[in-house]
């Protein structure tokens, strides 16, 4: 008996879905993702006003982007991922249609729906990518993973949302979770 047949899904086929359609495309599958949750868009508000408003204040060439913002992470991959936060120091990877190329920095912030597509598939796609630092916020458990990629002895650092945490690809942004308003 034949197994049936598996749809291996393209770039064409991710920006042919109706833009109302929140969905990344990984190894040539199509993941539908669910609305943000309330608290989901205050972390990422948050985030991205303060790395925004530091890139702007310093005049570099990154730009942060929040989701959707398509990131096609490797030419030769059907992989389209929507990190929450993107941020881009190489202006030859911005596209009309997003960012191709890996991204400096990326943050995801965890849904309870799906936690493992941060915490291993995508973990996984970044590393192979070449994104230089990676951050995992958890609202459940108010924790945060960093991984720092780009160093030969791949670190992670945990944090709490009553922490400090500064940036591996700059040396002078530090957030501090404990005085973001979250609630």
């Amino acid at each position: 008996m034949a197994l049936p047949n598996e749809t291996i899904y393209t770039e064409d086929d991710y920006y042919n879905l109706p833009e109302t359609t929140r969905a990344e495309l990984i190894d040539g599958k199509i993941y539908y993702l669910a609305a943000p949750s309330r608290i989901h868009q205050k972390i990422s508000s948050e985030l991205y006003t303060i790395i925004n408003h530091y890139i702007k204040s310093k005049g570099g060439l990154c730009e942060a982007y929040y989701a959707p913002f398509a990131v096609k992470l490797q030419e030769d991959k059907n992989t389209i991922v929507e990190p929450d936060i993107s941020v881009i120091c190489d202006p030859g990877k911005l596209t009309d249609r997003g960012c191709t190329g890996a991204p400096d920095w990326i943050i995801e912030i965890i849904s309870p729906s799906n936690p493992g597509d941060d915490y291993v598939r995508k973990l996984n796609l970044y590393t192979d990518a070449g994104v230089r630092e990676y951050w995992i916020i958890d609202p459940r458990t108010e924790s945060i993973l960093v991984y720092f990629l780009e160093q030969s002895n791949f670190q992670i650092e945990k944090y709490t949302f009553h922490d400090k945490i500064k940036s591996g690809i700059y040396d002078d942004l530090y957030i501090d979770f404990a005085k973001l308003d979250f609630q």
